[in-house]
């Protein structure tokens, strides 16, 4: 799988969207100490995006090291005229997704952590489906390995030399 990674640059300008908070308790001898874990998603909203896991005492200091975190591994993936250019599963751990192009007025048709990675990739019409575990790690990182597997037309056609017309017609 061909990650098309992306370095972060001050002329982007990236969104966070957060996912899921998770409240760690740990029980000790002098009583309970919380920690969170926060699992946050960004992108430019034209393809490019990223995710990262902030974990802190404090719900807003997690949000931030998470948001950190998500613009050190960013990734562009292909978005043909607000939707996929084609269809793909991918799977993490328990996590199986499957996205499917739609056509323009569909929506998204998504949910929970799926629908925020697809919006904040600048994705509005596409059918996917979580099929397996929920957990919104792995459901991340399942749809982000299939967004970045896809590839478009143009990118098809400058590894193997060809022209467009080629691509499509043979």
């Amino acid at each position: 799988m061909a990650m098309n990674r992306v370095k972060v640059n001050s002329d982007v300008e990236l969104k966070d969207r957060l996912v899921a908070i998770n409240r760690v308790t740990k029980v000790t001898k002098g009583g309970r100490t919380f920690t969170f874990a926060a699992i946050v998603v960004v992108g430019d909203g034209k393809g490019v995006i990223g995710w990262g896991l902030g974990k802190a005492g404090e719900v807003t200091a997690a949000i931030q090291k998470g948001t950190d975190s998500a613009k050190k591994n960013l990734v562009k993936v292909p978005v043909l005229k607000g939707t996929v250019p084609h269809e793909a599963e991918a799977r993490f751990s328990g996590a199986h997704v499957l996205l499917k192009p739609a056509a323009a007025g569909t929506g998204l048709k998504a949910g929970g952590a799926m629908r925020a990675v697809l919006e904040s990739a600048g994705i509005t019409d596409v059918i996917a489906k979580s099929k397996g575990s929920s957990n919104p790690h792995n459901l991340v990182k399942a749809t982000i390995a299939a967004l970045a597997a896809m590839r478009d037309a143009y990118t098809v056609a400058g590894e193997r030399g060809i022209s467009m017309d080629k691509v499509f017609n043979g």
